[in-house]
């Protein structure tokens, strides 16, 4: 049975992988990475830099409509939430940030196969169900 939900990766990667993809996110200073990308089509985002343009689009076109812009300017201003965030990267598949669980389960089993000198620490595999994901602050959902 096909799954009703959608998937997407996310790694979290050390902070001089961090520095390097942030500046370079088809990952070309590292090969073994840039061929998994291009072989899905894939592409990375930092989580700070997402949450960031996020703020940035809200405060530009008007905050109400951005039901979670208080508690992600929040996070972002936040120095430890900052740190993190700026290790972790979302993986992207012809663009879209969710998709089918063969290609997140193919992406999964490709990432954490690179060898240690990749600078990624963890991978994971999210799903669409609001049941296993953390839900904003209910001051925050609109």
């Amino acid at each position: 049975m096909e799954s009703t939900w959608q998937f997407q990766i996310r790694i979290t990667v050390a902070d001089e992988r961090a520095s390097a993809l942030r500046a370079d996110p088809a990952s070309d200073n590292y090969p073994p990475l840039r061929d998994i990308l291009r072989q899905h089509k894939a592409s990375l985002k930092c989580q700070f830099d997402a949450f960031a343009d996020y703020v940035k689009e809200a405060e530009a076109m008007g905050t109400s409509a951005y039901r979670l812009y208080e508690w992600t300017r929040q996070t972002i201003e936040n120095p430890e939430k900052k740190a993190k965030y700026l290790r972790s990267f979302t993986v992207y598949v012809e663009g879209e940030d969710v998709y089918d669980e063969d290609i997140a389960d193919s992406l999964e089993s490709a990432l954490s196969a690179l060898p240690g000198d990749a600078g990624i620490e963890r991978v994971f595999k999210y799903d669409t169900d609001p049941a296993n994901n953390p839900q904003p602050p209910q001051a925050n959902r609109g």
